[in-house]
């Protein structure tokens, strides 16, 4: 995720930054690295109680998607300036709206496809506000960009780990016997943060 801000989104401190799904453990995640950059943070969540999750996290500001339109939200919470990053995890429904948000010279961050890769979208916003769609994910990356993100964890990230500035949150945990079990919770929506699987040496 710091490669993600950081890396790609370019993400710097004064800036604002939607991230959806801010309930999951990647979108907890993103709200404690975004704050300790600097950055303003705007979440999507499911529930009236994830929204308190995140906000406990350190967002700033929370959205209920389910129950209101992101995108108008959004305008509305930043005086008509939109953000300077969105970090997506849902993928081809949310595309047009992402770009909609954006400021000029905005950076849209895909981190998954949770509801499609492939959707058609008007590309003019890109052009006209000079817009980045960029994504990336860890497997493809040689072993000295590994290494890289590794040392700039353990400069700027470690400390703050270590010091309970950032912190994770597991929300449960399951024998990797009952990995059937794990996968239906977190189809379910009802977690919020991490699900691990544990496997006994």
């Amino acid at each position: 995720m710091w490669a993600n801000l950081t890396l790609h989104g370019h993400l710097q401190a004064g800036e604002r930054i939607l991230i959806h799904g801010g309930s999951s453990g990647i979108g907890l995640t993103a709200i404690q690295l975004a704050r300790h950059i600097g950055a303003e943070c705007i979440v999507t969540v499911g529930s009236d109680e994830k929204a308190q999750f995140c906000k406990d996290f350190g967002a700033q500001h929370t959205i209920n998607y389910r129950s209101t339109d992101f995108a108008a939200e959004v305008m509305s919470l930043t005086g008509g300036e939109g953000v300077d990053v969105v970090l997506d995890m849902v993928g081809a429904p949310y595309l047009k709206r992402n770009l909609s948000v954006l400021k000029r010279d905005g950076r849209l961050v895909i981190v998954a496809f949770l509801e499609g890769s492939i959707g058609e979208v008007d590309l003019m916003p890109v052009m006209i506000k000079r817009l980045t769609i960029t994504g990336s994910t860890m497997r493809p990356r040689t072993l000295a960009e590994k290494q890289a993100l590794r040392d700039a964890l353990q400069r700027e990230i470690w400390p703050a780990m270590e010091s309970g500035k950032i912190h994770t949150h597991l929300f449960a945990r399951f024998p990797l016997a009952q990995a059937a079990e794990a996968h239906r919770l977190m189809e379910s929506s009802q977690h919020v943060g991490k699900i691990v699987l544990q496997v006994k040496k």
